[in-house]
C-alpha cells in the first residue's frame, strides 16, 4: 500500500494531528488524533481506496464509508460511538469518531476469559438500548458481533462499525450494502438475502450474548458451506450445555433471540430487554460464589487435570458444574440412569453395590466417567453417597462429547490414568489376600 505508507509520513489527516496508529484492516486504519478546537481525543478512521482493490471492493469499501459518514452527528447515545466528521478525499476518505479507550468484546468472548454473568447481562441489556435508540432512527446496524462493541476500563460500553448499516431514509444506492455481516452472526434471513428488519440485529446480538456466555458460537462449522446449512436448518445447543451454572431464563432469552424465523424472536427491543431484566433479578437472587479464576486455581492442583493446558482446563471449567453437597446424600444410584460423571474436589464418598460398602473414594478421584464411552444411556453399577460435605465437579457426558477435541483427548486421557489405577489397586488387594 504505497499510497498509505506515504500518508503515514504526514503525522496530520486534516485538522487532526496524529498521535499513533491503534487498528488497521485491510483497507483502512484507525489512528489516535487530537481535535485542537474541541480539546480531545479522537479516533480517526481511514478508508483507502487503493489501485489494487478489484472494482466491486472499491465500490464496498466506498458505501461502507458513505454509511457511516451520513451518521455523522445522527446518533448521539451513550452507548453508540458518536461521529463528529466525515472528509472526502481522492485517495482516501475518513471519519472523525469519539476515542473509547479500551478494547473490544472480541477479548471477552473467548473461553479462557469469560466475563461474570450479570456483566453479560449488563453489557447485552446496554447494546439493547443503543440499537433500540438506533432502529427509532431508522438505522438497522446489519454487522453487530463482539468485535463492533467497544469495551472500555471503566466497564462501559459502546457499539460501533455502522460500515454496514441500512439507513432507512437515506437513498438505497448509497447505503445497503448486499450480504454484508459477519458469516458466524448472520440471521438466516441475511444468509438468504432477503429483505433485512431490526430482527436481523436482534439476532446477532442473540449470538454475541452466547458467545460471551460459552465462549463459543451456536454453531461451530469447520467451513463456510457447512456454516451456512447449520444457520439454516439445525437448531443450536443450549448455552447451558457448555456452561452448566447459567440460569435457564438466560437459555430461554438466547434461544428465543436466534430463533431461525424473525416472527418467532422478539418482536421489538423492548420486550428483549424486559426479559434481560427479569434475568437479572434471578442473577441477584442467586447470591455471589467462587470467582471463575478460583475455580481454575483449584482444579489445576489436582493431578487429574495434567494433561490439560490452560485453554483446555478452562474448557473443562466451563462445561462443568461446581457443587456443594451435604453429608449423606446420594448422588448416584444402583440401576439408575445417568447422564453426568462427577470430580471429587474436597470431602469424602462411599462406593457401594448391593448395598456394601466396597470402596471409598477421596479428594481428586472420579465417579460415573464410564458413562462417557457409552453409545446409549446406561444404568449406574455402584452407588455413591457422601460420607461427609463435598464439592465436586459435575460434567454431562453430551457436553464433553460437544466439547473441543483437545478437550476431549484430554478427558480421555485422564480417564485412562483412572482406570489404570484402579486396576493397580485391584491387583493389589487381591495379592494380599491371596
Amino acid at each position: 500500500m504505497e499510497q498509505s505508507l506515504k500518508f503515514e509520513l504526514e503525522w496530520r489527516i486534516g485538522k487532526y494531528p496524529i498521535i499513533r496508529e491503534i487498528g488497521r484492516g485491510a483497507t483502512s486504519r484507525v489512528y489516535l488524533g487530537r481535535d485542537p478546537f474541541a480539546d480531545r481525543d479522537v479516533a480517526i478512521k481511514v478508508f483507502f481506496f487503493e489501485d489494487g482493490l478489484s472494482e466491486q471492493d472499491q465500490k464496498l469499501l466506498r458505501k461502507g464509508f458513505l454509511a457511516e459518514a451520513a451518521l455523522a452527528g445522527r446518533l448521539q447515545h451513550p452507548h453508540i460511538v458518536e461521529i463528529y466528521d466525515a472528509v472526502s478525499e481522492p485517495e482516501y476518505s475518513y471519519l472523525a469518531m469519539e476515542f473509547v479507550p479500551g478494547t473490544t468484546l472480541e477479548e471477552y468472548a473467548d473461553i479462557t476469559n469469560l466475563l461474570p454473568l450479570g456483566k453479560v447481562v449488563e453489557i447485552v441489556f446496554k447494546c439493547i438500548r443503543a440499537l433500540d435508540y438506533a432502529f427509532q432512527n431508522g438505522v438497522i446496524h446489519r454487522d453487530i458481533k463482539p468485535g463492533n462493541i467497544l469495551y472500555s476500563p471503566t466497564g462501559e460500553i459502546k457499539v460501533s462499525d455502522f460500515g454496514a448499516s441500512f439507513h432507512e431514509h437515506s437513498p438505497s444506492d448509497t447505503t445497503q450494502l448486499t450480504g454484508v455481516g459477519s458469516p458466524a452472526y448472520m440471521a438466516p434471513e441475511q444468509v438468504r438475502l432477503d429483505t433485512v428488519t431490526h430482527q436481523a440485529d436482534i439476532y446477532s446480538l442473540g449470538v454475541v450474548m452466547y458467545k460471551l456466555l460459552t465462549g463459543r458460537l451456536p454453531f461451530n462449522a469447520s467451513n463456510q458451506l457447512a456454516l451456512t446449512y447449520e444457520i439454516l436448518n439445525v437448531e443450536p445447543p443450549p448455552p447451558s450445555m457448555f456452561r452448566p451454572e447459567l440460569p435457564p431464563l438466560l437459555d430461554e432469552i438466547v434461544l428465543k433471540a436466534i430463533r431461525k424465523k424473525p416472527e418467532e424472536r422478539y418482536a421489538t427491543w423492548i420486550e428483549f430487554g424486559k426479559d434481560l431484566s427479569r434475568a437479572f433479578g434471578s442473577l441477584r437472587l442467586a447470591g455471589e460464589s467462587i470467582s471463575d479464576s478460583e475455580k481454575f486455581a483449584e482444579l489445576r492442583k489436582f493431578p487429574f487435570f495434567e494433561d490439560f493446558d490452560d485453554v483446555t482446563l478452562w474448557e473443562a471449567l466451563r462445561i462443568s458444574h461446581w457443587r456443594e453437597i451435604d453429608a449423606g446424600a446420594e448422588i448416584i444410584r444402583e440401576g439408575d440412569t445417568g447422564d453426568s460423571f462427577f470430580l471429587l474436589l474436597d470431602g469424602e464418598v462411599g462406593v457401594a453395590i448391593g448395598g456394601k460398602q466396597i470402596n471409598t473414594i477421596k479428594p481428586g478421584g472420579c465417579f460415573g466417567e464410564l458413562l462417557y464411552f457409552s453409545d446409549k444411556v446406561a444404568q449406574r453399577t455402584t452407588t455413591i453417597t457422601s460420607l461427609t460435605p463435598i464439592t465436586v465437579l459435575e460434567i454431562k457426558t453430551r457436553a464433553l462429547r460437544a466439547a473441543s477435541d483437545a478437550a476431549q483427548v484430554s478427558f480421555q486421557k485422564a480417564f485412562m490414568r483412572v482406570l489404570i489405577d484402579r486396576l493397580t489397586a485391584t491387583n493389589r488387594r487381591l495379592a494380599e489376600r491371596a
